[in-house]
């Protein structure tokens, strides 16, 4: 695991140096402590800047930017290739040869040989940089699932990319500003598009998906999504799909078990990290490790015991922190530092001080749970959701577009009056005959928006739709036939696992030098359970994650398995009503966004008002306006 950065400068006074190029490299040490690198081409157009973890060949042979003998091709790259020894063998038969034991190597050599069509021969998780310089040709490729983060900003003859946001920002020419039509998906999804960020001008490599620029021209394509190579819902049985998962999902922590540090698990005692930690142990001559944090206050957000159970049951070597709203208060602005945008899953948090202790411990690479609850819909609300669109959503989009409006425009100013502004959305989706579904981490949705955002600024609540209708559309035209499941497991793989869940994994082990990988984001699991149609997936409505609960009995103790999902969260739901709740309101009030006359200072005291007085749960939409503030603060303003 690594940090990445460059530049391609065409103009007639390039920018690139040697020393723009470290200082791009070292605001991100964080993602590489072991070693730099800093290459300049001979016509000085591409500069590319390096920092390593050291992971797989922990010599001096691993270090990047890396070239191929004839100097053509030049590569940094981020992240780990699990079946790099296969691709290996492969090209040495076709005559290259090695002077490394890395999969850095692998992807350079692979380019050369077959282009872009290498990124589809690779398993794993990658942001990769490769500049052809005899064609004058640069690729950015971020991994299928979107595990690695990518970014750019292009302007006239000048493209500057890194894996974080801040090394781009380190280029003179590049002055930090709110693009206000990402600022309203912020809102509404508690995350940018995959598009674009909240930086104007930085946009984002969406997942599964490259870059090349030629001539000064930039063109991005699609190289995979979750639905890619569905070709017909899968024939096997329950039990053979139970057992495929299984078999699946044990190759892919095999395969994430590739390194020369120390590894371990982040246990929350939920029946994904179990689960990783039944299987690695199945495979491993020692102790599993892991991690699990607690808080000190409000033991009911807790997991501990369930962890310690699993910890017992597979004799882990375990290790515990707690923390209390002081600890969690006093890091925020380190977490909006190094998350670049601000996030809005306060899980940052836990996962701050759960990140410090694994690394603290001697560990360097962690198997974490990500991706298991879109797959096998563990959330309430996605099945919530799945029932309400083949249920009274249904019946009531097909009304006549007359009786829709008048219910809506009767409905919902009482619903808004008492702030149930998710239930007057819903009403509002279907009156317009919007799509239900729109992502399950909705914050600010159009209702709420309308009443946050002054006047003038209105417009930029249509941009969360329009966002979401391209996901549509691109489900649309990969298969016109796709179920209700596979469109909802579409939009949360596309946008909120990769942009959110992913996002914050990334950046806050990396704040720490941690590699994180995701098992159950393996692309061959992925598309294997898009390959099931709903009675398969979601066998019991009442049973989230049926289908993995089903397949890891006699595997995990059935006390774990069919326990209430509590989820990894912080209880910040209480912080914000008692030790928050003073210092949050004035920083909020103070905003540039109130003080800019972009948000309704009245809206924002209704929702703390309803929010203190325990009348209706504001904490999200609350801890977004904060952390959009504080991100303003340290990188805006």
């Amino acid at each position: 695991m690594c940090g990445i950065a460059g530049i391609i400068d065409k103009s007639a006074n390039s920018s690139i140096t040697n020393t723009l190029l470290k200082s791009m490299s070292d605001v991100i040490i964080h993602r590489g402590p072991d070693s730099e690198g800093n290459w300049i081409s001979g016509q000085n157009d591409c500069g590319l800047a390096f920092r390593r973890l050291s992971i797989i060949d922990l010599t001096d042979n691993g270090n990047q930017p890396m070239h191929t003998p004839d100097s053509r091709y030049h590569i940094v790259f981020n992240g780990e290739i699990y079946n790099h020894d296969i691709i290996r063998k492969e090209l040495i038969q076709l005559g290259y040869k090695y002077h490394s034991n890395t999969d850095t190597e692998t992807i350079l050599y692979g380019y050369q040989q077959w282009g872009v069509g290498i990124l589809s021969k690779m398993v794993g998780m990658w942001a990769i940089a490769i500049w052809d310089d005899y064609n004058k040709k640069l690729l950015l490729a971020r991994d299928r699932i979107g595990i690695k983060p990518l970014y750019f900003h292009h302007e006239k003859k000048v493209l500057v990319f890194g894996s974080e946001i801040k090394s781009i920002l380190k280029h003179p020419d590049i002055i930090p500003n709110i693009d206000f039509g990402e600022l309203a998906n912020f809102l509404h999804f508690s995350m940018t598009s995959s598009n674009s960020s909240l930086f104007e001008g930085i946009k984002k490599i969406p997942s599964g998906s490259y870059l090349i620029l030629e001539n000064n021209e930039c063109n991005i394509t699609q190289y995979w999504n979750p639905l890619t190579n569905f070709s017909g819902y899968s024939t096997l049985s329950d039990i053979e799909i139970q057992k495929h998962t299984l078999q699946l999902l044990r190759t892919s922590i095999k395969d994430r078990m590739m390194s020369e540090v120390p590894f371990g698990v982040f246990l929350s005692g939920g029946i994904d990290s179990s689960l990783n930690v039944a299987l690695m142990s199945e495979l491993m001559d020692r102790r599993v490790d892991t991690f699990t944090v607690g808080f000190k206050d409000l033991e009911k957000y807790n997991e501990l015991y369930y962890a310690k159970l699993i910890a017992k049951e597979f004799n882990t070597n375990h290790h515990e922190i707690l923390i209390d709203q002081k600890d969690a208060f006093s890091v925020i602005e380190d977490l909006v530092w190094h998350t670049d945008e601000p996030n809005g899953d306060p899980v940052c948090i836990p996962l701050y001080y759960l990140s410090k202790l694994t690394k603290q411990s001697g560990t360097t690479v962690i198997q974490v749970g990500e991706g298991s609850d879109e797959q096998f819909f563990g959330y309430d609300w996605i099945i919530r959701d799945w029932n309400y669109t083949n249920g009274y959503y249904k019946y009531f989009k097909a009304m006549p577009q007359s009786i829709k409006n008048f219910f809506y425009s009767a409905t919902s100013p009482i619903l808004n009056r008492k702030g149930l502004y998710i239930i007057s959305e819903y009403i509002r989706r279907a009156a317009q005959n919007e799509e239900l579904y729109q992502t399950g981490a909705t914050r600010f949705s159009n209702v709420h928006l309308d009443f946050l955002l002054k006047s003038e600024h209105k417009l930029i609540k249509a941009n969360p739709y329009k966002f979401i209708e391209s996901l549509y559309n691109e489900i649309r035209k990969t298969n016109p036939n796709a179920d209700q499941m596979q469109k909802m497991a579409y939009l949360e793989l596309r946008h909120r696992l990769a942009e959110t869940l992913l996002m914050r994994v990334d950046k806050i082990t990396m704040a720490h030098s941690l590699e994180a990988r995701v098992p159950f984001l393996d692309h061959r699991l992925v598309e294997f359970t898009m390959s099931l149609n709903e009675n398969k997936r979601i066998k019991n409505t009442k049973i989230p994650k049926y289908l993995l609960k089903k397949a890891s009995e006699g595997i995990l103790p059935k006390e774990v398995i069919y326990r209430k999902k509590q989820g990894f969260a912080a209880p910040i739901k209480e912080w914000l009503r008692n030790e928050w709740y003073d210092q949050v309101y004035d920083v909020i009030k103070e905003s540039f966004f109130v003080k800019s006359n972009i948000f309704d200072v009245n809206y924002i005291d209704k929702i703390f008002y309803l929010h203190k007085n325990s009348k209706f749960n504001f904490q999200n939409e609350i801890y977004l306006l904060y952390i959009l503030e504080i991100w303003h603060r340290k990188f805006i303003n």
